[in-house]
């Protein structure tokens, strides 16, 4: 499928399927919608922990890269494990510009790292944070009780509908350890509902700029 590369409202870059029109992030701030979503309603609950953190849809790695750089800032200690079906190219990943957005210079081989590490296997980027790839379909994840935190950042419902489904959620919740969170730009009744289904308690939050809603689900 055809992909371009495109900036995004605060700047910061990401790739659109124009067959599709979805890109990997938000058109109103690719680095918005990350630390919104992702860092704030997510990471940030678990300050002075060891994280074990599953991200659906690794895509340009921009998740990840905050990710780590905000650990020792919340003295913690990352497992991070990134999912993805379709791995980014690395000409597009040169076109990224996360690293100058984020005025994070020191940080670039970090950003490079990420990408480099060997996918299948765990790779130590920093003394807070490891990495593992996999490069698999989401509808064939099979993890236990492993994870305290779910990324969750497939392509939108609109356009793949099978990735929001219950058989997914039910994958998701069985992946969590016990009071594990799940944070999603999403905030689609009929995806709260799923999420209910297998289990979760869902709490509608505030969007990230230029959305109005997303969705945080716990297990119990």
């Amino acid at each position: 499928m055809k992909r371009e590369i495109i900036k995004t409202g605060d700047g910061s870059t990401s790739i659109y399927l124009p067959d599709w029109n979805e890109s990997y992030h938000s058109k109103h701030g690719a680095i918005q919608e990350a630390y919104h979503v992702f860092i704030k309603n997510g990471l940030a609950l678990f300050e002075n922990q060891s994280v074990a953190i599953l991200e659906i849809g690794f895509g340009t790695g921009l998740n990840a890269f905050i990710t780590a750089i905000e650990a020792p800032k919340l003295v913690q200690t990352i497992a991070y494990t990134g999912v993805e079906g379709y791995p980014v190219t690395s000409e597009e990943l040169i076109k990224m510009n996360y690293v100058t957005e984020l005025n994070s210079s020191n940080n670039q081989a970090i950003f490079e790292y990420l990408h480099q590490a060997e996918w299948e296997k765990p790779i130590e980027i920093t003394k807070h944070f490891n990495l593992t790839k996999c490069n698999q379909f989401f509808e064939t994840i099979d993890f236990k009780d492993q994870f305290n935190l779910i990324y969750f950042d497939a392509f939108g419902y609109r356009v793949q509908p099978e990735l929001w489904s219950t058989e997914i959620f039910q994958k998701m919740y069985d992946s969590l350890k016990s009071e594990g969170v799940l944070v999603t730009y999403a905030a689609r009744s009929c995806i709260k509902k799923s999420m209910i289904e297998v289990g979760f308690t869902v709490e509608k939050l505030p969007g990230a700029p230029g959305k109005r809603e997303m969705f945080r689900a716990r297990k119990e």
